[in-house]
């Protein structure tokens, strides 16, 4: 593992690519296992280990960093990790105010879950959420977006 990873900032730009799934379902995975404290052992294989810095529950549950979007027991875990007080971020910090009821499939409401996650994450570190920030290459929302982009792990 690396001594020091370096990772994508977040700001308002790129949290608001994730809902409208203009970025992959692996890349919002990446933001969070890293700011869970996983690192990747091989950028290969995309299998990310527990650091020092992570979490000791995570570590017990999670020995390898989960698929945060694909996988129901780590999305569900993620939702209970964020503390009361922050369950209202997406609306506050982004005005967000849901799906529309055809666009509410597990997927989505799961990377709505990961980017409040990422706002609690900011929170309770005291940091600010700029609007503007570096962001990877734009996708196309998926023409399917129940499967999501390709290369997308199948959400259970």
């Amino acid at each position: 593992m690396t001594a020091k990873l370096e990772t994508w900032p977040l700001s308002r730009k790129l949290l608001q690519a994730i809902l409208n799934d203009y970025i992959s379902d692996k890349f919002v995975a990446e933001l969070v296992w890293y700011r869970l404290g996983y690192e990747p052992v091989d950028p290969l294989t995309n299998i990310w280990l527990p650091t020092e810095n992570t979490a000791e529950e995570w570590k017990q549950n999670f020995p390898q960093a989960p698929e945060i979007i694909a996988n129901r027991k780590a999305s569900v875990y993620l939702t209970r990790s964020i503390l009361k007080e922050n369950k209202q971020l997406l609306k506050q910090k982004l005005d967000f105010r849901g799906y529309k009821i055809g666009q509410l499939y597990p997927r989505r409401t799961r990377r709505a879950t990961a980017v409040n996650w990422l706002l609690a994450w900011l929170q309770d570190r005291g940091d600010h959420l700029p609007v503007d920030g570096p962001i990877p290459r734009l996708l196309s929302p998926p023409s399917d977006p129940i499967r999501g982009h390709q290369g997308d792990p199948l959400v259970e």
